[in-house]
């Protein structure tokens, strides 16, 4: 699990793939979890914080983006 400053540092490409990445893995655990073949049941919580955080930076990013737009004008 990492931090949301590492994902900072990552680029937009680069913190894109991990986003899907951690999203196919969510969908891997639940269906996991809904064949009971999940013993962590754990890592589903940790796989959805996980996408809460790349999905904070991502909109920070955008957000960011489009106040310089904005104040540029």
């Amino acid at each position: 699990m990492r931090k949301a400053s590492d994902y900072r540092a990552m680029s937009d490409e680069d913190l894109q793939h991990e986003f899907l990445s951690a999203k196919e893995e969510l969908f891997r655990l639940r269906y996991r979890m809904a064949s009971h073949q999940l013993d962590d049941t754990k890592a589903v919580w940790r796989a959805r914080k996980e996408i809460a955080r790349l999905a904070t930076v991502m909109r920070e990013r955008q957000l960011e983006t489009t106040s310089t737009e904005s104040a540029g004008s």
